[in-house]
């Protein structure tokens, strides 16, 4: 028998928390960042109700706001439904950035090369087509990496994200530049460029329908099945038959098709033509999105909203307010902080101890 001294403060993993506990303690989570965000506001001068209305009304007072802020939010959703199945497996993929651009660069081929040969009807599916290739064929790079020879993926896609970049580049003052010396590639044809549906381009649409399709995926297919046993443990994958390597590589594939059809949706529909910035850090920004949704696709599509009436709020502060955008990036970054921190409470109990001694075995 010997004596040790319990630790004051020890963390322990919760038993499964009611969904009515979860949800207020995300309620508490967000109301204590706007109180944040409120104390930020008085120091500088502000009333924190006239800032969080001009957020509001500056994301969701017109139609041309909501238009505005719809084309931030779908973005965010696709490439969210994008890396969800990586993250369900514990393949974590940075690259969502650099598949988004490879997409883009697929479907702008085919804007530039074969827009006066073929009709809207048959051009837009074959742009998304190629889009979904070159993304998807930009994600097997790591996958086969790991796969083979086990690099580290984190570092692998984060550095694919601005290769993908650099051929972009390329092309804007090489092959695809339109005027010389601009260092800009064309505007698309008319025949390229997605069509609006009430005043924004029917990307919104297409990650709808991607959102459902990804729920019953993951949810109700052998695939989906598959993805979450690997991400629970690969050993146990392996001996239920399953071949990991062959599941790494599908699933990676399926998340930079999605990416790459966000990238053709950006270019075609936000867009109309390719450039450096298509991504515009959305590949980042979607993995807070799919972390707090917890990889459930229809929470993301309120998660991607609230970030789009942020960022697009934001915005707005700066031109009616004349509040700093860093301050309005300290508000919106203070937000995100407090909602993923709520989830350390929500998976782990603070137990606090007096120090005493504890007799154990010896």
């Amino acid at each position: 028998m010997h004596e040790t001294n319990a630790p004051l403060i020890r963390l322990a993993k919760r038993d499964a928390m009611p969904r009515g506990q979860m949800w207020a303690i995300r309620g508490a989570a967000f109301l204590a960042a706007l109180l944040i965000g409120a104390v930020i506001f008085l120091l500088i001068g502000n009333n924190p109700f006239t800032a969080y209305g001009t957020i509001l009304s500056g994301a969701l007072g017109k139609p041309t706001a909501i238009r505005q802020t719809a084309r931030i939010a779908v973005p965010l959703l696709g490439t969210a439904l994008a890396i969800a199945p990586c993250f369900k497996m514990k393949f974590w993929n940075i690259g969502a950035e650099g598949q988004i651009t490879a997409g883009a660069v697929g479907a702008t081929w085919l804007a530039l090369h074969w827009a006066d040969s073929l009709p809207a009807p048959v051009l837009l599916p074959a742009m998304a087509l190629a889009g979904a290739l070159f993304g998807g064929v930009w994600a097997l790079i790591p996958a086969f990496f790991k796969t083979r020879w086990d690099t580290n993926e984190t570092l692998f896609t984060l550095m694919m994200n601005y290769i993908a970049i650099g051929i972009v580049n390329y092309l804007q003052g090489g092959p695809w530049e339109g005027r010389p010396g601009s260092q800009i590639i064309p505007q698309f044809g008319d025949s390229a460029v997605l069509p609006k549906v009430l005043g924004v381009h029917c990307g919104w649409i297409i990650v709808l329908l991607l959102t459902v399709l990804m729920y019953f995926y993951m949810k109700y297919t052998k695939q989906g099945y598959e993805i979450a046993v690997v991400g629970e443990s690969q050993n146990t994958a392996r001996y239920a038959g399953m071949n990991v390597s062959r599941i790494v590589m599908r699933t990676m594939f399926l998340s930079g098709a999605l990416s790459g059809i966000v990238g053709f949706v950006v270019c075609s529909g936000a867009d109309n033509t390719l450039h450096a910035g298509v991504a515009a850090g959305v590949g980042f920004t979607a993995i807070t999105v799919a972390w707090l949704a917890q990889l459930h696709p229809f929470a993301m599509v309120g998660i991607s909203v609230l970030l789009a009436v942020l960022e697009k709020g934001a915005s707005t502060l700066q031109t009616r307010m004349a509040v700093p955008a860093s301050i309005s990036d300290i508000i919106t970054g203070v937000i995100l902080f407090c909602m993923l921190g709520c989830e350390f409470f929500i998976n782990y109990q603070v137990i606090l101890r007096g120090r005493h001694k504890e007799v154990t075995g010896a």
